[in-house]
């Protein structure tokens, strides 16, 4: 296991912390293999998110470039600690979007942490929510929560969990739950994604070290979502996407 076939979440120059275009992203998707590249910008309310009209503007692109499915799609943010969202479920209905991840960040929520019974409740009300596709970076050891509990609503309710490798850099303190949150994941057979968080095309596909940390735990290749294009096109047809016929189409 020494590579992946998509990355589910990454950032253009959009959020305006990013540094490269959709373009200069599919390129370098194009060197390193991909089949596909899910474009997922920021929220509205990150302080520099692109305006909603990007999310809907980004549907007018090709849905394949070079080679590479583009999957358009938006990292939402968790705006309480009832687990609202920086898109409403009418908006997010609309826009009918490929790929939703939902993340905590500190400045739209307004707290740089939360207790154990609050991230819980989030993402226990975020497993409920049906635009919500995947988990982003939830290992964060500011927002600690009940994995076993939480891991099992994510299971029934069909959610990808991001093993997100710019953690590691950006939010450093969080190794061991990512491992004890991968560990609850295979006891109740979560899908996982590996993603780089790329905001420029030097990160994208740099996963190598959750790559190991996956082997280590000898977690289920099949549940691996990114993994190989069969898991993928199975992960979109167990989320409803239309992506999951464009890919198979794709050969």
């Amino acid at each position: 296991m020494h590579k992946i076939i998509a990355d589910l979440h990454t950032h253009t120059v959009a959020s305006t912390h990013a540094f490269n275009t959709v373009t200069e992203l599919v390129e370098q998707a194009k060197k390193l293999g991909f089949a596909a590249l899910a474009v997922t910008d920021h929220g509205p309310d990150m302080p520099d998110a692109p305006h909603l009209w990007h999310f809907y503007n980004i549907r007018r692109l090709p849905r394949v470039i070079d080679g590479v499915l583009l999957l358009n799609g938006a990292e939402a943010n968790v705006m309480d600690t009832e687990g609202r969202l920086d898109f409403s479920n009418e908006t997010l209905a609309d826009l009918r979007m490929d790929w939703i991840v939902a993340s905590i960040h500190s400045q739209p929520l307004g707290r740089k942490s939360l207790s154990f019974e609050e991230t819980t409740r989030v993402w226990m009300n975020i497993a409920a929510n049906p635009y919500v596709d995947m988990i982003g970076h939830a290992e964060q050891r500011n927002y600690p929560f009940d994995y076993e509990r939480v891991t099992k609503e994510f299971a029934r309710e069909g959610k990808v969990v991001e093993l997100n490798a710019a953690s590691a850099v950006v939010r450093p303190g969080g190794e061991e739950n990512m491992r004890n949150l991968l560990r609850a994941c295979k006891r109740n057979g979560v899908m996982v994604a590996v993603n780089s968080d790329a905001h420029s095309i030097y990160n994208l596909g740099q996963v190598g070290h959750v790559l190991r940390l996956v082997e280590e735990e000898a977690y289920p290749q099949e549940l691996i979502v990114n993994l190989n294009r069969q898991n993928l096109v199975r992960a979109f047809k167990a989320r409803g996407k239309a992506a999951a016929e464009e890919l198979e189409g794709m050969g």
